[in-house]
């Protein structure tokens, strides 16, 4: 069965194609998330997104916090954005950072001001932008307009044998079609790194994501811990994965065939045209999507084995399984269900067409279970200790 249909997204200002339709109170540091949350208290149809960080940052860290911030702004699935922050300079570089994009952006500040003027001026202009937002329509788009991005969670030996390789067969296909994918778990491929290099489309690419991922490990190494039990976890272990490589082996078989076209860094926009990228980025699944979604994805694949109930406030999560366990003890959690696989009552390629079936409703407007549960996890990558 050849999955085929018309998609419908929202197209922004600068040609990025969304999936959702959000107005997103954005809160530069962690002090100002309770203005944030007023304000979408305030104003229906916006969503705040508290985070822990935003103070006494430096260097590369607060680098990746600003990209982080203005990635998540920029995402094509939101529509309009306030920031606000304790001072004016950070949140106006951000506000900067998004309306490069066109799309309607304001940054209040609440020091001179408090929280309650601040709130009230904030929420004027969520109003205003939310009602704005709310008369925007679909239209038609391609595959080739779509950014999505690949993680999975919580795996086991069904991982490797069912979830993932039907998010491969979808990546391939995404692929063909012209559409931008992103990857990443960068300890995660430990054991089988050697099979991402020498998918890499250049031999700079190449020694680039090798000197990322040597990097990554070089930095666990330094601190001269046993990551058994964290990589691979205790769940990873019960569920009969007892090595780092033999979960590595699983986490690239959801990558396809294709080659790769660019290496990220962290909440990086894909930059070398439309085809399969590597992210540097942590395992941890509310990390990684968070800065997938930074980097300008709009649809996340998630396959899992024992059940991950992760989800994401502005990219909406898609739930792959292969366990028949999982399928029935959480099946409030899991979209797409290829049990069939290990009973041997489907294929690989209609595992795919289910799959692909499930992208086209979610792009067209279909909420993901994690969605549908509330499942909004936003958390922020930091690097170092604070100033």
């Amino acid at each position: 069965m050849k999955v085929e249909r018309q998609l419908y997204g929202y197209r922004r200002e600068n040609g990025r194609v969304g999936i959702r339709n959000h107005v997103v109170i954005l809160p530069v540091d962690d002090i100002s998330n309770a203005a944030c949350e007023a304000v979408a208290n305030h104003v229906k149809g916006t969503l705040a997104l508290p985070h822990s960080y935003g103070r006494l940052q430096y260097g590369e860290d607060l680098e990746l916090h600003f990209r982080t911030m203005i990635g998540t702004g920029s995402n094509p699935n939101v529509a309009a954005c306030v920031v606000i922050g304790i001072e004016e300079n950070w949140a106006k570089k951000i506000a900067d950072g998004i309306a490069q994009t066109g799309k309607p952006v304001s940054y209040f500040s609440i020091e001179g001001h408090g929280d309650f003027e601040t709130v009230r001026r904030a929420s004027w202009k969520a109003k205003e932008y939310v009602q704005w937002a709310s008369e925007l329509r679909r239209e038609p788009v391609e595959l080739k307009d779509l950014t999505v991005s690949i993680k999975c969670g919580e795996s086991d030996t069904t991982t490797g044998l069912g979830s993932c390789p039907t998010v491969a067969q979808a990546v391939d296909r995404l692929v063909d079609a012209g559409a931008t994918v992103i990857f990443g778990e960068t300890s995660e491929l430990t054991g089988g790194e050697h099979l991402i290099a020498e998918r890499m489309a250049t031999e700079e690419l190449k020694q680039k994501f090798m000197r990322v991922y040597k990097d990554y490990v070089g930095e666990i190494e330094s601190k001269g811990v046993d990551l058994l039990g964290s990589q691979p976890t205790q769940g990873n272990i019960a569920g009969g994965l007892s090595t780092i490589e033999e979960k590595a082996l699983g986490n690239i078989a959801k990558t396809g065939t294709k080659e790769i076209i660019g290496v990220l860094a962290p909440a990086e926009a894909p930059n070398n045209g439309n085809g399969l990228y590597f992210m540097d980025t942590s395992s941890a699944a509310a990390e990684c999507i968070t800065l997938m979604a930074a980097g300008g994805a709009v649809v996340h694949f998630f396959p899992t084995g024992q059940g991950n109930i992760i989800g994401n406030p502005i990219e909406p999560v898609i739930k792959i399984t292969a366990n028949p366990k999982t399928a029935e003890t959480m099946r409030e959690h899991i979209d797409v269900d290829v049990q069939g696989l290990l009973a041997r009552t489907i294929t690989l390629p209609e595992a795919g067409d289910m799959l692909m079936d499930y992208l086209y409703r979610t792009v067209n407007g279909r909420l993901t279970s994690a969605e549908a549960l509330g499942h909004r996890e936003f958390v922020m990558t930091k690097l170092y200790r604070s100033a």
